[in-house]
């Protein structure tokens, strides 16, 4: 049932993802291979154990509010425990916010367990940084 449920969750996101693809303009469309490809190098970097590489990802916001990759790698560690030691990645939808996009994400822990995580991706000019993780209670995955 478990299994089930799981295998509903995930078909409904991305039956919804489907959707939230076809209102993103054709930029942003442009932008969700690059976007993918930054949350895929931070987490190669996190099964690594990088953490210096992974910070490297991360927005000045967030560069600033930890200082140093030490500290970075001791929040993940402990809030973000899905993300260090992700078992799968998918993405979502991509919804425009400002001149920012927010990447879907749906994380596969050690135990099996699917995380639903939504990113705050911003342009430096250069390319694109992870400037929040939102990791979204069980309630809003269909939502």
């Amino acid at each position: 049932m478990k299994h089930v449920l799981l295998a509903l969750v995930v078909v409904m996101e991305f039956s919804r993802s489907g959707f939230a693809q076809a209102q993103v303009s054709r930029q942003e469309m442009g932008a969700a291979a690059d976007i993918q490809a930054v949350i895929s190098a931070q987490m190669d970097a996190f099964r690594g154990d990088d953490f210096v590489q992974a910070f490297s990802f991360a927005a000045e916001n967030i560069q600033r509010l930890f200082g140093t990759s030490e500290n970075f790698a001791v929040m993940v560690k402990r809030g973000y425990p899905m993300v260090h030691r992700a078992e799968d990645v998918r993405f979502g939808a991509l919804r425009p916010d400002g001149n920012a996009l927010w990447q879907r994400v749906l994380i596969r822990d050690a135990q099996g367990v699917v995380h639903v995580l939504e990113y705050l991706m911003i342009s430096d000019g250069e390319s694109w940084r992870i400037a929040t993780v939102q990791l979204l209670p069980p309630s809003d995955v269909g939502a």
